[in-house]
């Protein structure tokens, strides 16, 4: 009878074991994609900002320009004479 149990035994354990195994196979998966994700989200967390940067001189020239022709316009409507003697040449 004791043998009987034994081989019980030896069955459980190896039951266990793979159990084991397979828990630390899934839990190496999880470990690899979680590492996946973050080296994905640094990677784009750089391309982001630096699009944005680059968007962000882009929109501060735009609006350089357009104080610009803001003040351009702004002197042709108080001085609609200057604008005149230009055409007129």
């Amino acid at each position: 009878m004791a043998r009987a149990g034994g081989i019980t035994n030896a069955v459980n354990v190896g039951i266990a074991v793979q159990a084991d195994w397979e828990n630390r196979e899934f839990i190496s998966h999880i470990s690899l994609n979680v590492r996946r994700l973050f080296e994905f989200l640094l990677q784009f967390e750089a391309t982001t900002k630096s699009k944005l940067a680059s968007l962000n001189e882009k929109l501060d020239t735009l609006e350089r320009r357009l104080e610009l022709l803001e003040v351009q316009v702004g002197t042709a409507s108080a001085n609609p004479s200057l604008f005149s003697k230009v055409n007129k040449t």
